[in-house]
């Protein structure tokens, strides 16, 4: 009998219980799903024979650590600042370790320590980070096998709304944490171009987009994300002029999410005095200073445009301009603005998600200039089995069972960009209909 421990029941775990829970009785798993919000975990564990639910503080150190000793594996699906809580948990407990997120230093400081305990702390195995990465892989290592020679690497993805359910001016809804869709982008933006490094700090990330044209899906735009150079050593492009990950959103998002940066709307540091009494017109007051005409006009010209410009509709449909409370007892502008959001671009209980990823490489196969883009567009059922938690909880099941089954994974802190990693994730993944369309080009 092996022991799957589950930290955190959130929005993208859905698809990874319910993997996890079709295999269990025959690969005689037991699987613990953990959470603060006990109900929450009990809806996840659904009744299930091989599942239990538990409440947890993740903070709570002596109940966490029980936990994790009683199992073999931990999926940690906790907020990425808490992921070295349980990374210190398991490898005092020599317990193998998954999750989504990007791996933080501290983590990744731990490989030796891993390695040497033979065991895989298996980091970015979801969507983005995850399926970009063996996707990208899959594609490099095939054009490297040919002897092309890469010239150009941009990787873009967007958790969206389907179409048929895009129905607010910002053409977005939520399908996994609002808290980092509302902390986007903080952090200075980082990227080679045409053999220029580009660093691009959080006040200008969502000025400096860059339009994408999706096969089979349009136009959309995007900002750039993190750090895309840490990436060039990790992807073998140790010499190529162009490198960019980046994030999809709709036309016209990024310049309206720009004045709330502006605004100071995303800002988590400080506390809104008397927010309880505080309405959204009066809260606008304060972070332009007020000055001649109505609270459009005044927050025109802090964004740096006319009155009626069409971001400026976007922030009145939100309700920014509104006589409504804050509708919080207290906290920062961008709890404000999580809170208003989460409202606003909720998913209906009918209603579809939709992912697209899209990569782009130019390369050289002797004198022949080829560009090639790979794109991977899904979408969810509902808001409860959405795409979101199937690309992200499905490549990290998957992982689960090959490394339980004994079959050959890396050890130590590792991201999977292996061949033994990535073929076989993608090959089943396919399976579930999670698959990329190729258009070639030669120019």
């Amino acid at each position: 009998m092996r022991h799957i421990l589950i930290i955190g029941a959130g929005r993208s775990t859905t698809a990874l219980i319910q993997y996890l829970l079709s295999y269990a009785a025959a690969q005689q798993w037991t699987i613990t799903i953990a959470d603060a919000d006990y109900s929450l975990a009990l809806s996840k564990a659904g009744g299930h024979s091989s599942a239990r639910a538990v409440e947890l503080d993740a903070m709570n150190a002596e109940l966490r650590q029980s936990l994790v000793k009683e199992s073999d594996l931990v999926v940690s699906m906790l907020p990425p600042k808490l992921h070295i809580e349980v990374a210190r948990d398991c490898l005092q407990f020599k317990k193998h370790l998954v999750n989504a997120s990007y791996t933080s230093d501290a983590v990744q400081a731990m490989n030796a320590e891993v390695r040497a305990a033979g065991l895989t702390f298996m980091c970015e195995i979801g969507l983005d980070p995850g399926i970009d990465h063996m996707s990208a892989m899959l594609l490099l290592d095939e054009i490297r096998e040919k002897e092309g020679v890469i010239t150009a690497f941009r990787s873009y993805t967007g958790g969206l709304v389907a179409p048929e359910h895009d129905d607010n001016p910002w053409h977005y809804k939520f399908s996994w944490a609002p808290r980092n869709v509302v902390l986007a982008g903080q952090g200075t933006a980082q990227y080679i171009e045409n053999g220029q490094l580009r660093f691009i700090p959080y006040q200008r990330v969502f000025e400096q987009i860059r339009p994408i044209e999706v096969p089979g899906a349009g136009s959309w735009e995007a900002y750039a994300n993190r750090n895309s150079l840490a990436y060039i050593p990790i992807y073998g492009l140790e010499n190529v002029p162009t490198l960019i990950r980046g994030t999809i959103r709709g036309t016209g998002f990024c310049s309206a999410w720009n004045c709330l940066i502006k605004l100071g709307m995303t800002d988590e540091l400080f506390q809104i005095p008397n927010a309880s009494e505080m309405t959204f017109k009066q809260l606008m007051k304060c972070l332009t200073f007020g000055g001649k005409g109505g609270v459009r006009e005044q927050v025109a010209r802090v964004c740096g445009l006319p009155a009626a410009a069409q971001e400026l509709d976007k922030l009145e449909w939100l309700g920014l301009f509104s006589d409504e409370k804050l509708a919080i007892k207290s906290g920062s502008p961008a709890d404000v603005l999580e809170k208003l959001l989460l409202e606003k671009w909720k998913l209906g209980p009918d209603e579809k998600d939709m992912i697209i990823m899209q990569h782009e490489i130019e390369y050289m196969m002797g004198n022949q200039r080829k560009f090639v883009t790979s794109t991977l567009i899904q979408e969810g059922s509902n808001s409860s089995d959405t795409a979101m938690s199937r690309l992200v909880g499905l490549p990290m099941g998957i992982f689960i069972r090959h490394l339980l089954a004994g079959n050959d994974v890396p050890r130590g802190v590792v991201i999977p960009i292996q061949a033994e990693v990535y073929k076989p994730v993608l090959k089943e993944l396919s399976d579930y209909g999670v698959s990329f369309k190729e258009y070639v080009m030669n120019y």
